[in-house]
């Protein structure tokens, strides 16, 4: 339908049943009928593709339009006739094996809309075994690029196009190709897009597994047709983008996936010399793309097929390809070898002399990961304790020089912390089938904040907690508190502390998402005043009517004995005070003023906690009068008249005069 918001890109090929289930979940979209145009290229079906075409044209007649061609051999012609016909702001091409989900295409038009992006990419969900990808959604992305972010990692078709990005480039799908079309079509409506897009709370794109493996993908096996769109896509990215981060970033894609995937998939299944012919191809082709500052972007592994493939090492490659395949079937993780600060991993023909392959192709020193975990945080005044393990994985506990690290976030100044290290017999015996056990990777520290800034206090900060795991020569460091013990809290609990002659906020607390431990020092997120609170129902205590109650609760989770008190003054100089007790749980507390002791004046009043005040609430104003007798003479409490914003109590004798004059009235 001209004017409309999308048109949907169908290219159909003996698309039975799954056609029914796509175009039906077009239909149901949440974003109407009447914003949608959906063309359908049937490209020389010989199933029952035309037939149901026919048939749902007859039930969605404003909506559908069909045209049929022969068949071309490929998605390419009949996505680009549907192209050519589409009259939508958007476009979106569908597959015919796979569905949207009901709100995809209202989630994806608001996102380019509300952002003025070119390009969407919506969430894919995998059905019936097929591996949908997922680095590009962990979260929704308003506004991004295909240099800041993983979308690359996706260059399949099904998007959503602003039309006019694809027609003033005059992008089309390059039709000489079986099978990588859609990466050059794709890639460069990112390099030229103004503006990208990602919905990933929501599953947009159910991506369909063929019960007869027909997807044209799998159906195309051999490394002719990768080797014919591959070099095609480094051109692209050469004359699209410098030299620099950004094109390193793109590169890292293809000589990742593609190479992999060309060398397991294909390369093993040929003969010796289409392999010779293939690996030759192959080396040429990623010259341009990868250089030694790429290193650092590449796993260990990926270092090391790339060597391979640059020295034309068939039968080295061919090893590392099966022994990849053994990798991914067991649950072991590789064993390493440490030497001189560094951890290689075992992989094929490592230190082999007879194939002088450099360490750095075995190095994965930045990927070790570290594994902690913490059973104990505790805090009693100023000492915080811990207790846990850390080990890095596969590398044995032995010489071990494990520190706990706190750095403080703004300034960076850090202190280094001494543990003891504690046995952990049996630690990591329920993983990679017990290969590597860490009997000595338990750690307990104490953090006394008035001497662990080398003797001194710390200053005021948020100061993060970090674990130093060093084993034989080898140290990594890593926030800890996200993996706790069940019983370990991860609450914020504010303390006050005595400092020299005064008192100190500290609270323990952990970091959102992350969930690691973190000691604010200063109040800089945790302020103590939101902790006291004073109830509003200020009264006279029943059976007392000379004393005031007043109650509340002090939530922080301990402070120094009689140091929270209730404090009135009567604006001549005379202060009194009365002790607070909070209680637990909860820190709830009740004070009994006796104000009938109190000299006459008018009386203001606060709860004081060191440097800590917190006004009393205005006492209401329908308290009646308390009335007591001293020496025998009528004293009276009552609110200030006027003060309704404040707290102020009148305290005075009765004018007995004024009184008797009264009651004549």
């Amino acid at each position: 339908m001209p004017g409309a918001t999308v048109s949907v890109v169908i290219a159909a090929y003996n698309a039975m049943p799954y056609l029914t289930q796509c175009i039906t979940s077009v239909a149901e979209q949440s974003i109407g009928r009447d914003r949608i145009e959906v063309i359908v290229v049937d490209d020389g079906s010989t199933d029952g593709t035309a037939a149901e075409l026919e048939r749902l044209q007859g039930l969605y007649p404003t909506m559908l339009r069909v045209f049929r061609q022969e068949n071309s051999g490929g998605p390419s012609a009949p996505r680009n006739a549907g192209l050519d016909h589409a009259t939508g702001t958007f476009v979106f091409f569908l597959d015919a094996d796979d569905s949207l989900g009901p709100e995809a295409l209202e989630r994806m038009v608001a996102m380019a809309e509300e952002n003025g992006t070119d390009v969407v990419l919506g969430k894919m969900v995998g059905v019936g075994g097929r591996g949908a990808p997922t680095s590009m959604f962990q979260r929704n992305q308003p506004r991004t690029d295909v240099f800041s972010s993983r979308v690359y990692w996706t260059l399949n078709p099904m998007k959503l196009f602003r039309r006019e990005l694809l027609e003033r480039h005059g992008l089309r799908f390059p039709t000489d190709l079986a099978i990588g079309e859609d990466q050059l079509f794709v890639g460069a409506a990112y390099l030229h897009a103004s503006g990208i897009s990602v919905v990933a709370d929501y599953d947009c794109l159910y991506w369909v597994q063929r019960e007869d493996e027909g997807n044209i993908t799998r159906r195309l096996k051999g490394s002719e047709r990768r080797l014919r769109f591959l070099p095609r896509m480094v051109q692209l990215i050469l004359e699209n983008v410098p030299p620099g981060p950004g094109r390193d970033h793109l590169a890292h894609r293809h000589l990742t996936v593609e190479v992999q995937q060309l060398l397991a998939y294909h390369l093993v299944h040929e003969p010796r010399e289409s392999q010779h012919k293939t690996l030759d191809r192959l080396a040429e082709i990623i010259e341009p793309l990868w250089h030694e500052g790429m290193n650092e972007r590449l796993s260990a592994m990926a270092r090391l097929r790339l060597h391979l493939v640059r020295h034309r090492m068939l039968d080295e490659l061919l090893e590392l390809v099966e022994f990849e395949k053994q990798l991914a079937r067991t649950k072991v993780a590789t064993p390493v070898l440490v030497d001189g600060g560094r951890a290689l991993a075992r992989y094929p023909f490592l230190r082999d002399p007879e194939r002088a392959i450099p360490d750095l192709c075995y190095d994965v020193t930045a990927q070790l990961g570290v594994r902690h975990h913490v059973s104990r945080a505790e805090m009693t005044g100023g000492v915080l304790r811990l207790a846990g393990h850390g080990y890095l994985h596969r590398v044995e506990t032995r010489d071990v020089t494990t520190e706990l690290v706190l750095r403080e976030r703004d300034s960076g100044t850090e202190y280094r912390l001494p543990v003891t290290h504690t046995a952990t017999p049996g630690l990591g015996a329920d993983q990679d089938e017990g290969r590597y056990v860490y009997d000595l990777a338990g750690f307990e520290a104490s953090v006394d904040i008035a001497t662990a800034a080398d003797g001194e206090p710390l200053a005021d900060g948020l100061w993060d907690i970090s674990l130093a795991v060093g084993v034989q020569g080898l140290t990594k460091e890593v926030r800890i508190g996200s993996k706790r013990a069940d019983d370990v809290s991860g609450d914020a609990e504010t303390r006050i502390v005595a400092a020299g002659e005064g008192l100190r906020a500290v609270t323990l607390y952990t970091t959102k998402p992350y969930g690691n431990f973190t000691l604010d020092l200063g109040e800089i997120k945790h302020k103590v005043l939101r902790l006291l609170h004073v109830d509003k129902d200020l009264r006279w205590a029943d059976g007392a009517p000379a004393e005031l109650l007043v109650s509340g609760r002090f939530e922080a989770a301990e402070h120094p004995e009689g140091t929270l008190v209730l404090a009135l003054e009567d604006g001549a100089g005379s202060t009194v005070s009365f002790p607070v007790h909070p209680a637990s749980p909860g820190g709830a507390f009740r004070v009994a003023v006796p104000v009938g002791a109190l000299p006459a004046g008018v009386w203001t009043g606060e709860l004081r906690l060191g440097p800590w005040t917190l006004p009393l609430p205005a006492l209401p104003a329908d308290l009646a009068p308390a009335k007591w007798r001293r020496l025998a003479l009528p004293w009276y409490a009552r609110p200030l008249p006027g003060s309704r914003d404040r707290f102020a109590l009148k305290v005075a004798k009765t004018d007995l005069v004024k009184a008797f004059t009264q009651r004549l009235k």
